[in-house]
């Protein structure tokens, strides 16, 4: 089975699927939709059983795109949404767009409020009362100034599944000590790892062998088993955006990290994410 556990989709057609900032400072925007359509054409002719639809930072608090896409193609997609942690009805969203649209989980971007410990907050403890209930899949978008709360959530609440994206954004200039609360919360056992966007890491061209030492630092202490694989943005999108193609991603998880084993990939490619969100073919 192959899982891609990290692609943005989108449609602009106002006011159905409004475009607007889920972030204080978000100001860009796409001149083009990116539809999940592209995204399937794309998955059936590189072999992608399955991929989670992550809500974009330009879609609006409004998920129904992603919700709309599952429906339509629910053994293909699985829905992660955004929830406004800044609205204090936010409980009440997360009941919506689970029980009524078909949403499995959520994305958070702590490092878009850098001067407070967003999730965190007294108005949040419902919401994260009701994410607990549900047993929502939780994924954060974080570097590691902000490992401190994932670190919270983890323990409060052991039986969720909480993923870090994009490696925790390792950076290769700065010293290890910076990196080490991310490797920390390998710690618990209901935090996992989005090996994704490694070539946005890199200062070198492909297989990025820059980032490899935070790979391999990562996989020791998180294993095959807790980490899995994702990529960005659907068909086209990839290279306009300039991330690697889909086959280019997939070549580096098959060639390109040489301390993997043929079980490390399986598990990377699909088998983590399977157990994660009780996936089939």
């Amino acid at each position: 089975m192959i899982v891609d556990t990290h692609v943005h989709v989108w449609e602009i057609d106002p006011p159905k699927y409004p475009v607007g900032p889920t972030a204080p400072t978000w100001n860009s925007y796409p001149d083009e939709p990116g539809t999940a359509d592209e995204l399937l054409a794309e998955m059936d002719a590189h072999d992608v059983d399955w991929t989670v639809l992550v809500q974009t930072s330009w879609s609006t608090w409004d998920n129904g795109y992603i919700a709309d896409s599952v429906e339509r193609f629910p053994d293909r997609f699985i829905g992660h949404g955004l929830i406004d942690p800044q609205d204090p009805n936010n409980a009440e969203q997360v009941r919506y767009w689970i029980k009524e649209r078909g949403l499995v989980g959520f994305r958070f971007h702590p490092m878009y409020y850098p001067d407070e410990k967003i999730l965190l907050t007294r108005q949040n403890g419902p919401m994260w009362e009701e994410i607990a209930a549900l047993d929502a899949i939780i994924q954060f978008h974080l570097r590691a100034a902000f490992a401190d709360q994932v670190a919270v959530i983890a323990e409060r609440y052991p039986h969720l599944r909480l993923i870090l994206d994009h490696l925790g954004y390792p950076q290769i200039d700065a010293e290890a000590a910076a990196f080490q609360p991310i490797v920390e919360l390998a710690r618990y056992d209901n935090v996992h790892l989005k090996l994704s966007d490694v070539a946005g890491r890199s200062q070198q061209a492909f297989p990025y062998a820059d980032v490899h030492p935070f790979i391999e630092k990562l996989l020791s202490v998180f294993g095959a088993e807790r980490t899995m694989w994702g990529t960005g943005y659907p068909g086209h999108h990839r290279q306009k955006h300039n991330w690697p193609s889909l086959a280019q991603e997939l070549q580096l998880i098959r060639e390109g990290l040489p301390f993997l084993t043929d079980d490390n990939k399986d598990e990377i490619l699909g088998g983590t994410a399977a157990r994660i969100w009780n996936l089939t073919t």
